[in-house]
């Protein structure tokens, strides 16, 4: 699905990442780990085509990223669903409309769709925040919000860059175990994160994979889930 062969990306001469080779198998769960700053977020970029490598190459739904235009990763990114670590809305929107804007912004808005919507924000638990503005949100809320957002458009792999960052424990649970179930339905998940905890609190729900970025390589954090 995503594919990276000696990728290497460099911030104003400095390398970050370095002859990095990864596959990211449909169905397969994956925890990104690393210190902060060492690559975690770049990482997931180069993934879904927000960045080109400095070297190597990285394979898009078999596309090779520095081939596609425009409108090809454009219409890769409706495959992947992207939870960032900032979760940013559009203040002014409600929050149902700013979970729907990829279907507004693809022009894929139809009726179904919307009523796909309701049914979506009750999975992640906004049942009754719809209406509400993204300042009235709490912190949990904002994630499953955004995480609801990266849905929409049911993508076939989800990337999210520390989606439990800015919530309790509680909250992080229950946004682990939707990203879960969502592994289970079929879906592949990559979650970046340095939360131990969360790991290994994933033990008994899923088996995943562990990485860690470590001097600016990709290693095998010798640890199957």
């Amino acid at each position: 699905m995503i594919e990276l062969n000696n990728v290497a990306y460099s911030y104003g001469g400095d390398a970050l990442l370095n002859d990095i080779s990864f596959s990211l198998a449909p169905g397969s769960f994956h925890f990104l780990t690393g210190p902060s700053g060492s690559g975690k977020t770049t990482f997931l970029k180069l993934c879904y085509g927000a960045l080109l490598p400095t070297d190597g190459d990285v394979r898009i739904f078999d596309h090779s990223a520095r081939d596609m235009g425009r409108d090809a990763v454009a219409y890769a990114r409706r495959r992947i669903g992207v939870v960032h670590q900032d979760c940013k809305f559009l203040d002014h929107l409600p929050v149902n409309e700013n979970i729907a804007l990829p279907l507004t912004v693809s022009g894929q808005a139809t009726p179904d769709q919307f009523a796909n919507l309701q049914e979506l924000m009750s999975w992640v638990g906004l049942v009754g925040r719809g209406n509400a503005l993204p300042p009235e949100l709490s912190g949990g809320e904002r994630q499953r919000a955004a995480l609801a957002r990266a849905l929409i458009m049911s993508p076939d792999v989800i990337l999210a860059d520390e989606p439990t960052g800015n919530v309790d424990w509680e909250m992080s649970q229950r946004l682990l175990r939707l990203l879960v179930e969502l592994n289970k339905m079929g879906k592949t998940v990559m979650i970046a994160t340095h939360d131990l905890a969360l790991i290994r609190a994933a033990k008994a729900q899923v088996s995943a994979r562990v990485l860690r970025i470590s001097n600016h390589t990709l290693q095998s954090a010798g640890v199957d889930l």
